[in-house]
């Protein structure tokens, strides 16, 4: 089950120690609001009744504002314990609204089509093997509910060669849509030039899909 080059053991050991040894505002992808998923978000036009997964959620602030938003169901995934933790810390009462999944996305059977919305920050780009990548888009097609929508974003072809100490993949929308396949159709997509707490510049793409 374990492989090496990224085994689901070594990826949570790695990502446990970045939570552990940084402050949630001090990991480079921190964002205060996370502003271009929440556009995307709240144009799909989902009830605030619908499923939401946020994948590789870790201490992300988009739940708060989903949750301020009045969205009632949200999942939050991560594969680091400590992250949800920090999240659940930081969001004080309103934690016991959320869903908390400490997973790998790549190693984790989702009910089966069941969530409207399907998020992703950054997560997608350090699948840097074929085979993870075609886990994580199976799980996707088997979770996402026909007709509902993903949004997934991913570091740009100009985007930094590796991050927190691991190598990376780089995306154009074009070519992350490719990986999806046709059982997703594209509705949009978007540039964005991330500022990281320490003053470095990070090239993102959005990608925005809805399923078949």
């Amino acid at each position: 089950m374990y492989r090496r080059n990224g085994s689901h053991m070594n990826t949570k050991t790695h990502w446990e120690h970045i939570y552990d040894t940084k402050a949630p505002t001090q990991v480079s992808w921190y964002q205060e609001h996370a502003q271009v998923s929440l556009h995307y978000i709240r144009n799909t036009g989902i009830q605030k009744t619908d499923p939401i997964i946020d994948v590789g959620g870790g201490s992300s602030t988009l739940v708060d504002d989903l949750l301020t938003d009045g969205f009632q169901h949200i999942s939050i995934l991560d594969v680091s314990g400590t992250a949800l933790q920090l999240a659940r810390q930081r969001l004080g009462a309103r934690a016991v609204d959320v869903n908390w999944i400490e997973a790998d996305i790549t190693q984790l059977v989702l009910p089966e089509q069941t969530y409207a919305l399907w998020h992703d920050r950054a997560v997608f780009h350090f699948l840097t093997q074929p085979a993870d990548r075609q886990r994580y888009i199976d799980s996707a097609r088997h979770a996402v509910r026909p007709g509902g929508h993903v949004i997934v974003a991913t570091f740009a072809l100009d985007g930094p060669e590796r991050c927190s100490g691991l190598e990376v993949a780089h995306y154009t929308p074009e070519s992350l849509h490719g990986e999806f396949g046709e059982d997703f159709v594209v509705v949009d997509s978007t540039r964005e030039t991330h500022h990281t707490p320490f003053g470095t510049e990070q090239k993102f793409i959005y990608c925005y899909c809805r399923r078949h």
